[in-house]
């Protein structure tokens, strides 16, 4: 393989057709990984999170064909010069190589060795985030690592819940602890009961979508860690994520409305078969209502009957997505020096 650097925003830019490309088919397909989200995540250096950067995307080729991307980029993390994914840390749930699982042990064998010889690379780590913890990428790399002497260490980060769809509402919620499925329902039935007009709608109108998007940023910021979360670069940043998951036919940004006022919003990513939950908003004033319950109920129905494979909640411990079912995974941490 033929590996080369890539550190301007020019060269990335060229990539984008030959990357959602090879993203479809390799090891870990995600909304993450998408050429325009990690775009839009480099314009705001993931909404402000790192203060400075250099890109360190590096490829790999074969006979002129795109074999393998480390979308990588260089800073300063924990006191040293380090190689990150791009999209670290705290707002892309799931990282990873793009590659073909055929293609994987030759490519990081290749890219570690390319990195230990770059002169124009400067990295005592390379410290790669948020990898779920099936990802093939680790046991390569421990391997990799272990062949060369260098040192790795491998940590737990946090759970991910998801959930296996069957395709069936009723089968799904047969599958909830009971005393949950009762409540789910419950509070869906109250919902459509309640003599305000009570409704739901996943955002399809381009023209509309810049008002909405405010609509959910409003509804995000009456939860105070949510609010301090928000500066107007994270904002900034979030609305560049959205409006390029619109573009490309992925996003899922939903409302329940009460007498026509927004009570709800979840902001998710509809991609490759799964639904991802990205991030959620409430009025307060309609908690009688439970509106993030019966919007979640909402969604999971729809996911059902539209042979969504998965639901996936994504990072975080939150008790509401053991309550609807959630089964945990874990995304890792892996950690080389030479």
């Amino acid at each position: 393989m033929k590996y080369t650097l890539s550190n301007t925003l020019e060269e990335f830019e060229k990539l984008a057709l030959e990357w959602n490309s090879l993203l479809a088919e390799s090891i870990a397909n995600l909304p993450f990984l998408r050429h325009e989200y990690l775009l839009a995540w480099w314009d705001s250096l993931g909404g402000g999170e790192w203060e400075q950067g250099e890109l360190a995307i590096i490829t790999a080729e074969r006979d002129g064909e795109l074999i393998g991307i480390a979308p990588l980029f260089s800073t300063i993390y924990e006191d040293q010069p380090s190689l990150l994914f791009l999209g670290s840390i705290e707002i892309s749930d799931f990282l990873d190589f793009i590659v073909r699982e055929a293609d994987l042990a030759d490519f990081i064998s290749g890219l570690l060795d390319f990195l230990a010889s770059h002169t124009a690379l400067t990295w005592s780590a390379l410290d790669l985030q948020n990898l779920v913890e099936d990802s093939p990428s680790l046991p390569v790399l421990q391997t990799e690592a272990a062949s060369r002497g260098w040192n790795f260490a491998q940590e737990t980060l946090q759970p991910s819940p998801y959930v296996a769809l069957p395709g069936s509402f009723d089968e799904y919620l047969a599958g909830v602890k009971k005393k949950q499925r009762h409540e789910i329902r419950r509070k869906m039935r109250r919902a459509t009961a309640d003599e305000r007009e009570v409704t739901w709608y996943i955002v399809d109108d381009e023209t509309k979508l810049d008002k909405n998007i405010e609509a959910f940023c409003q509804l995000m910021t009456q939860d105070p860690e949510k609010q301090a979360f928000l500066t107007q670069t994270m904002k900034s940043q979030m609305n560049a994520a959205i409006h390029a998951a619109f573009d490309a036919g992925w996003l899922q940004l939903a409302f329940l409305e009460v007498d026509g006022e927004k009570a709800a919003g979840y902001l998710n990513f509809d991609y490759d078969n799964r639904i991802w939950v990205y991030n959620s908003g409430l009025d307060m004033k309609f908690r009688d209502l439970s509106p993030g319950w019966v919007l979640l109920g909402y969604l999971l129905q729809w996911a059902n009957e539209n042979s969504r494979s998965e639901f996936d909640f994504m990072r975080g411990d939150e008790s509401y997505k053991y309550k609807f079912g959630g089964v945990d995974r874990f995304v890792v941490r892996a950690k080389l020096s030479q």
